[in-house]
């Protein structure tokens, strides 16, 4: 986790908010380092937690988790971490016979929009257990990243209303977080990705947003340059 960012946001593990849609947006810049420590910080928090990759690998992911001090294999073993790995998953779709919807469904279908599977999967995956079993203080999404949506075919409307439902179940139903990165391409004629922007900016509780210093590059800071801004929800 970022000690930095916890404290401006003024939460911790032991006393974040719950019942909330965070949206992570990222301008020139790679904002993945907000989705690592989203995943570490509500793993530590002892959530449930199911994750959306549709970027990496989850060895990427679990690398990246060792280093701030979460290890998601375990966390995987014992069903606190249900990881969908989108990269594996697509070549399974067209090579593999797939006795049930696979969450991805929508990658072999001729109009692309359905993404039912996928709320299914994230439905099933954060249920509430019997109380006999592993209890976690409450249920969390974390989707990287759902521009990744757009660019197989998506529509932006039909991923809002995937939004819609599982904020509809995580947040209001069981008192969870969504958390969900998109990326800001800049291009003024990305016409599906500006809606998809606005319309997930209007739902949000808190958006945080990485952007690429104008100056751009400064051999006197370590890593990689940007700039974090808090924004307030639109409207």
């Amino acid at each position: 986790m970022f000690p930095e960012l916890n404290n401006l946001l003024n939460t911790t593990p032991d006393r974040a908010e719950q019942g909330k849609l965070t949206l992570l947006c990222d301008a020139k810049t790679d904002g993945s380092f907000l989705v690592h420590h989203f995943l570490s910080f509500y793993l530590k928090a002892n959530c449930k937690v199911c994750f959306v990759a549709l970027i990496q690998s989850f060895s990427h992911y679990n690398i990246v988790g060792q280093k701030l001090g979460v290890n998601l294999t375990m966390a995987r073993e014992r069903g606190q971490l249900v990881f969908l790995e989108g990269l594996k998953s697509a070549v399974d779709i067209f090579f593999q016979a797939q006795e049930k919807p696979h969450p991805l469904q929508f990658l072999r279908e001729a109009n692309a929009g359905n993404l039912k599977p996928l709320f299914e999967f994230v439905r099933e995956a954060l249920k509430p257990v019997d109380s006999g079993e592993a209890g976690w203080t409450y249920p969390v999404l974390l989707v990287d990243d759902l521009s990744v949506l757009l660019s197989l075919g998506l529509g932006a409307v039909a991923v809002l209303d995937f939004i819609h439902y599982c904020r509809a179940t995580v947040c209001w139903e069981l008192k969870g977080n969504v958390v969900v990165l998109v990326h800001d391409s800049g291009d003024v004629e990305d016409e599906e990705n500006d809606i998809l922007l606005n319309g997930l900016s209007h739902q949000s509780h808190l958006i945080l947003r990485a952007e690429g210093l104008a100056t751009g590059f400064c051999r006197d800071v370590h890593g990689q340059t940007f700039a974090f801004l808090l924004t307030p929800p639109r409207g």
